[in-house]
């Protein structure tokens, strides 16, 4: 069996549950797409539940190179900031689909098919944002959070604010309030430097 029938059938998958959602996303619909049998569909896949895990895994291996990508290690804290927020607006417009599927439609069960390799994704990610931030926790530039909380409020609010964009409730482009995002994010993630802590006091 061809690994390109594999890659077929998660490309198909993911524009049928972009079209008809996962519950109305059927297995022949999918394969059509992909123009694959069904006994290509059972080669990879006991089912759609597990075709939407293998998806879940492939698209936050994207989302997280292309984060990991953007961030340069001797950025500063607010650089970096700007960088990783900019680099999560950007993924959502130039890979929308994708965005809309891990944001809005993938479910957390889902992972049970590739929860390791899920989890091994994830930690890759705190991983390479930790070693950019922690000489900045070490030097006063970034406030002392546990990791896991100062990435959902850096990348938490921007992803809120995504979901009327990836649901087509809103067509503005999302990356227009880049720079408001981001001045909230340091504003939560980095102490006041002290010109803002003079100007808050007088």
């Amino acid at each position: 069996m061809k690994p390109r029938v594999r890659e077929d059938l998660l490309a198909a998958g993911l524009a049928v549950f972009d079209r008809d959602g996962f519950d109305g996303a059927t297995v022949a619909a999918i394969r059509a797409r992909a123009r694959a049998s069904n006994g290509s569909f059972f080669h990879f896949f006991a089912s759609k539940k597990e075709l939407g895990g293998a998806l879940l895994l492939k698209v936050l291996q994207h989302y997280h190179t292309e984060v990991l990508a953007a961030l340069d290690p001797a950025s500063g804290a607010r650089e970096g900031i700007d960088r990783l927020i900019r680099a999560h607006l950007d993924f959502v417009v130039s890979n929308r689909r994708e965005a809309r599927y891990l944001f809005e439609i993938s479910r957390s069960e889902w992972g049970e098919v590739v929860r390791d390799a899920q989890r091994a994704q994830n930690a890759r990610l705190l991983d390479g944002i930790e070693r950019w931030r922690a000489p900045l926790v070490r030097r006063g530039e970034l406030l002392p959070l546990p990791s896991v909380m100062f990435v959902s409020q850096l990348i938490g609010p921007a992803q809120i604010f995504c979901r009327a964009f990836l649901s087509g409730r809103d067509r503005a482009d999302p990356r227009s309030q880049a720079e408001t995002l981001v001045a909230c994010a340091i504003r939560a993630l980095a102490p006041p430097q002290p010109k803002e802590m003079t100007g808050a006091a007088s």
